[in-house]
């Protein structure tokens, strides 16, 4: 079991829009069930979480506390809320609703559906010892900067260069203190809860992501998620 107290929050609040289709990205098809619902299983299986709080659209709330907690009987899940108007948002709602109960918090995207187990587990291992901890790999390609028109104004080094994921873990009051601080100082448009840390000087410690740690964000992310499910996991 977990050395501190551990919460996950999973945000799905969004809209989804880029997969088509009448559904959002977070409930499509996979392996038989909601994608959400196998996102949330991971969570629910995992002796390091001890509490789960869903943050979802606002027309889906009672939608997925039927079709998708008490259906896969995911009994972890203590709150599903509606998000806010930005992934930001969501995530300090989602905090705020765990009332602090939990020391550690690990935020995680609803559409990351094949998060490792064993990745849950070294994340809370290391938030033992570290304020932030992210999974990331490293970058394998050549990253090229380009301007507007396409032109490439530099090449960057590779070698320190890194490719987040989430789950992403913070101590309760560290996280939540910068996203106060980001709504009260109206940051803009946050890409992960990790630059949050980054400008509020808390040191953000990378380990090892996944390969299988995907984000479902087109069809095609979509069918390799169902044929990883199929043959690998």
């Amino acid at each position: 079991s977990a050395l501190v107290k551990t919460a996950a929050i999973i945000t799905a609040a969004g809209a989804g829009i880029r997969m088509g289709g009448d559904q959002a990205k977070q409930f499509m098809d996979l392996d038989g069930r909601p994608l959400l619902a196998v996102t949330l299983e991971r969570f629910e299986r995992s002796a390091e979480i001890e509490g789960i709080v869903l943050v979802v659209p606002s027309d889906k709330v009672d939608f997925c506390r039927e079709a998708i907690v008490e259906k896969y009987e995911l009994r972890k899940v203590v709150k599903v809320l509606p998000g806010g108007k930005r992934r930001q948002d969501s995530v300090r709602l989602g905090l705020e609703a765990t009332e602090g109960r939990y020391p550690v918090v690990l935020i995680h995207d609803g559409v990351r559906p094949l998060v490792p187990p064993d990745l849950i587990s070294r994340i809370v291992k290391a938030m033992s010892r570290d304020r932030a901890v992210i999974p990331a790999l490293a970058a394998k390609e050549t990253i090229k900067e380009a301007d507007r028109n396409g032109l490439v104004v530099k090449t960057h080094d590779r070698s320190g260069l890194w490719l987040v994921q989430t789950p992403q873990a913070f101590r309760f009051d560290d996280i939540l203190n910068a996203h106060r601080r980001a709504l009260a100082e109206k940051w803009e448009e946050m890409t992960d809860d990790a630059l949050l840390m980054e400008r509020m000087g808390v040191p953000v410690h990378i380990i090892e992501g996944s390969e299988e740690n995907i984000k479902i964000t087109t069809p095609r992310d979509l069918e390799l998620a169902r044929f990883m499910i199929r043959h690998f996991l």
